[in-house]
């Protein structure tokens, strides 16, 4: 593609996203707003989720189209409504936004620069979103575990950060030490081919197709044995297999 294009693509993709979320957030805002008149605090959080989810979708499957394409596939033999702990590598700041492919009420643990979006950020901080920069492990773990309990599925990139390359990082232990404690299944989620969706550093959009693959949950039965430092080398191997599968050949 060249540049010109590529130019016109994205300066369309962002005169929408700019368009698209002046009137999508007040409007999403006001009908749960009108909800939460009849709906108890928990039903209006859980109604509120899934706006957010809405509005993730609309962005990563249309707005972006033609210039980037999403494909999401479950491999998941267990059809169960959750809670589950969604553990994702992490290439891209546009992560966040493929998590809208989850058919689940979801929180996503992040670091510190989602709040600061201006708007997003705030609706994060109302959501629910935990700032793993800001706790201590046992607040983490106590509001972890809570939203778990209410039937909030957790959404975890261990790695920290985006990694420099398609190489998968090394994981954090902290969201696998919660998983021990709430005895809650692990999900593992292979994200491939948003590398330059921005680049580090950029805004601009590659082309691109993005994969996403949900892969079979792993149930407690399966892992209490597992102390968090194996527990996280163990998922973690189990996604970097997958994307180099997904990768073979590209």
């Amino acid at each position: 593609m060249n540049v010109l294009k590529l130019i016109y693509l994205n300066t369309t993709f962002y005169l929408l996203f700019i368009l698209f979320s002046a009137i999508s957030i007040p409007l999403l805002s006001l009908f749960v707003a009108f909800l939460s008149l009849f709906l108890s605090h928990r039903n209006t959080m859980k109604r509120f989720r899934r706006a957010i989810s809405w509005y993730g979708a609309v962005i990563i499957r249309i707005l972006s189209f033609p210039l980037v394409r999403v494909f999401y596939k479950d491999y998941s033999k267990d059809k169960g409504k959750g809670p589950y702990i969604f553990v994702c590598n992490h290439r891209s700041s546009s992560d966040p936004f493929l998590i809208a492919c989850l058919p689940y009420e979801c929180i996503q643990i992040v670091n510190t620069w989602p709040f600061r979006l201006p708007v997003l950020g705030i609706f994060a901080k109302w959501a629910g979103y935990l700032n793993v920069k800001r706790m201590q492990f046992k607040e983490f773990s106590c509001k972890t575990i809570e939203l778990l309990r209410q039937g909030v599925s957790i959404v975890a990139f261990p790695e920290g950060t985006r990694s420099a390359n398609k190489k998968i990082g090394q994981f954090h232990s902290s969201i696998f030490r919660v998983a021990l404690q709430a005895q809650c299944p692990i999900v593992p989620i292979c994200i491939s081919g948003n590398e330059n969706i921005p680049p580090r550093g950029s805004l601009l959009l590659h082309q691109g197709i993005i994969k996403m693959h949900k892969l079979p949950c792993l149930q407690w039965e399966q892992y209490k044995d597992l102390g968090p430092f194996k527990l996280k080398n163990k998922v973690r191997d189990i996604i970097a297999s997958e994307l180099a599968a997904m990768e073979e050949g590209t």
